[in-house]
């Protein structure tokens, strides 16, 4: 309504309220546009930064470690120096009193811990054998009709020492005569105080039957030199630890003139196996890891040391014809 009176003295129409000084609305389909183009931006420097920690990593793991080649043996060097021509005595140090570990078997088995050997009944057949050899703290009591329980050599890994020595009782209950052979790095087996082989030795004044041997510092390079020989891989830069499998297998074919191997596995076992079939890794823990999860997660590992099973089968497989070695339970073709 018009005011009636003078300019002066009329009020300023009041104005509907507009957007603030400075700023203005846009068209919603430009919002939108501008919107979807600021997202399509953020996924970009996403998928950029993405690919450039990817390649970061891949290059400082490439450059920092030498990268596995799993179950390969490419690049493998010329055959090193024959096993049977190893010097025993420089190779395998008393660790009570002074004798040389007693050796050459003509006919030796290797007892392995797998659960393939669970009702095979093999007692009375590897009991004929002239020499059974076994590995760290697996039992023979209540498996005798499966593995049976004479033992000549057991291999005892620096990990499994205080497993044996806490069951020695057991181990030697039925053969006193069981020679033991520990293996492990230098520094957890050969320092002066606290050392390993003192442990060992505490057990020996127990013991007074108890004859043991300890893998050389010398003998040991020369199995990480074996490993490096047959697969082409440096064993530290490839992250890798020696098996006690492996140094069994070696210390079988120096004191051996044959070799047979009860229940391991070949090198392609597990890409054969069904996926749905479980094994046990050891036949005294039936409800333990199974076995070929356990051989794939090492093989395949990068991060940490692991063993290399399913390669060290690989180079087995190469020694069989060499060094005289047969497999069952189950067989190896």
């Amino acid at each position: 309504m018009a005011c009636s009176r003078p300019p002066s003295q009329c009020e300023p129409t009041s104005l509907p309220p507009g957007p603030p000084t400075g700023r203005r609305h846009l068209p919603f389909s430009r919002r939108r546009r501008e919107m979807s183009s600021n997202k399509e931006q953020r996924s970009a420097v996403f998928v950029i930064l993405f690919a450039l920690i990817t390649i970061l990593i891949l290059y400082s793991s490439n450059s920092a470690n030498e990268v596995f080649h799993y179950g390969s043996l490419q690049g493998r060097s010329h055959r090193p120096v024959n096993l049977k021509k190893w010097s025993i005595t420089d190779g395998y140090v008393p660790i009570l009193g002074n004798k040389t570990l007693p050796s050459r078997c003509h006919q030796c088995v290797i007892v392995s811990s797998s659960s393939h050997l669970l009702g095979t009944k093999l007692g009375p057949e590897i009991e004929r054998a002239e020499c059974t050899i076994r590995m760290n703290d697996a039992p023979t009591t209540g498996y005798s009709a499966d593995v049976f329980f004479f033992t000549t050599y057991r291999v005892v890994a620096h990990s499994s020492v205080f497993r044996v020595l806490r069951s020695f009782f057991f181990f030697v209950n039925r053969t006193p005569e069981t020679v033991f052979i520990f293996w492990g790095p230098p520094s957890k087996m050969q320092k002066p105080q606290g050392s390993l082989v003192r442990v060992i030795q505490w057990a020996g004044l127990v013991f007074f039957f108890f004859e043991a041997y300890a893998v050389s510092p010398g003998r040991m390079q020369q199995f990480d030199d074996l490993f490096r020989g047959e697969t082409g891989k440096d064993r530290e830069k490839s992250h890798s630890w020696l098996s006690t499998g492996w140094f069994t297998m070696v210390i079988a074919v120096e004191l051996c003139d044959h070799v047979h191997v009860y229940g391991m596995v070949p090198p392609n076992y597990c890409s054969q196996r069904p996926r749905l079939q479980r094994m046990p890794y050891h036949y005294y823990e039936p409800k333990g890891p199974d076995e070929c999860v356990t051989y794939i997660q090492n093989e395949h590992s990068r991060k940490g040391n692991h063993h290399r099973f399913i390669t060290e089968k690989r180079v087995f497989s190469s020694w069989a014809q060499l060094y005289g070695i047969t497999f069952s339970h189950p067989s190896w073709t």
